[in-house]
């Protein structure tokens, strides 16, 4: 009986440093959108990531995303800030994770210069483990409840 309390307290422990890992990423690329530096929001991505945003864009690639999301910061997100609001984390099986982000978005124009209303997003990130280091291979975005 002591033994499998042991594994099971391993995987406990386990399961608790791969989500803080993952925790962490989502907190990089959230530091990575709020100094508008594309590069350090997209690193964890996957060479062959899917990303679809609010809008319906959907872009493949880790180089793909960061070309269009520094496209981004130089037109409707120079002023944009990020802020993250909530994390789920549930894990597939030990290498596999999908963690749900709401965050809230605020200083987006339009395309005529003009400030829009802070709004919720809802982003279902996938996360893979490679070489004991967790990065995205899928992320779709959602608004909460559109202005």
């Amino acid at each position: 009986m002591l033994f499998f309390m042991t594994i099971g307290c391993k995987q406990n422990q386990n399961q608790g440093m791969n989500e803080e890992a993952i925790r962490n990423v989502i907190l990089q690329m959230t530091a990575g959108f709020n100094k508008h530096d594309a590069k350090a929001a997209t690193q964890m991505y996957t060479s062959d990531a899917d990303f679809v945003n609010v809008r319906g864009d959907k872009y493949t690639g880790a180089e793909e995303i960061q070309q269009k999301l520094e496209a981004i910061f130089l037109t409707r997100a120079k002023q944009a800030t990020l802020k993250t609001l909530n994390v789920t984390v549930r894990f597939v099986n030990p290498g596999l994770a999908i963690a749900h982000v709401t965050n809230e978005l605020s200083g987006l124009v339009d395309s005529a210069g003009v400030k829009l209303p802070s709004h919720k997003e809802l982003s279902i990130r996938v996360f893979i483990k490679e070489n004991d280091n967790w990065r995205v291979t899928a992320f779709h975005n959602t608004m909460i409840r559109p202005f």
